[in-house]
């Protein structure tokens, strides 16, 4: 896997994931980040512009490319534990069947900001953590543990068992500002176009709703993630 950029590679630095090498141009205007590739041990070398272009994905690499294992998924149990070892309310997010790895990306990069302890996306019929996510999330996904599980729904309902209150996010439930977000809680976001599947649907405790004013009546589900987890936030922050 690779990623491409200053600010992806100095997030991979201060992540959890194994940078294999790294590539960088002898022209690369930032030393303090050089300074720290060299401290770091990581495997490094200094190759011509060429030879980053060539190697590219996005064309956008700002002369600086790291290749990095393959993203490891976290168990979802010791996900859960590790929030309750500090000290904190598990803030989850289940990704119901997203496909597009933009969305992906973005998502996570608003979890990590809004300090989600983990993200839960099924083995089939979903987008994993590839190239593409990792750069659209500006290294944000070295520093966010993501879940991979084979049924969704079991995993909603041991949640359930666990304390947990699960809310799918979509048209046609109670405004989410009226829900009581404080306690472990998980939010469950639809797929782009088919929204939250019927079953998953019917496991969730309830559906909450973004009030919005305009004359589109539906978001970007990056977008409603993002308004979502800050009302997570508002109310924890009271």
């Amino acid at each position: 896997m690779l990623i491409e950029g200053r600010n992806s590679v100095e997030q991979a630095l201060n992540g959890n994931g194994t940078i294999d090498k790294i590539l960088m141009s002898p022209n690369l205007r930032d030393q303090q980040l050089i300074e720290r590739i060299k401290a770091s041990g990581v495997t490094y070398q200094f190759v011509e512009k060429a030879a980053l272009d060539k190697v590219s994905k996005t064309k956008n690499h700002q002369g600086i490319i790291a290749y990095v294992t393959n993203y490891q998924y976290f168990d979802l149990k010791e996900v859960i534990e590790g929030a309750y070892a500090k000290g904190k309310q598990p803030l989850m997010l289940i990704l119901d069947g997203i496909e597009d790895p933009h969305n992906l990306g973005n998502i996570i990069r608003t979890a990590e900001c809004m300090g989600v302890d983990g993200i839960i996306l099924p083995k089939n019929r979903s987008v994993t953590v590839n190239d593409t996510a990792m750069r659209v999330s500006q290294g944000a996904a070295a520093n966010v543990q993501i879940c991979k599980v084979v049924n969704i729904n079991q995993e909603i309902q041991r949640l359930k068992d666990k304390g947990f209150w699960v809310y799918g996010v979509e048209l046609g439930g109670v405004e989410i500002s009226k829900v009581n977000l404080k306690g472990p809680t998980v939010l469950v976001m639809g797929s782009e176009g088919k929204g939250i599947h019927q079953l998953t649907r019917k496991l969730v405790d309830g559906i909450v709703t973004i009030r919005m004013h305009g004359k589109v009546n539906s978001l970007n589900v990056g977008s409603a993630t993002a308004i979502a987890l800050y009302e997570v936030n508002r109310q924890r922050s009271l």
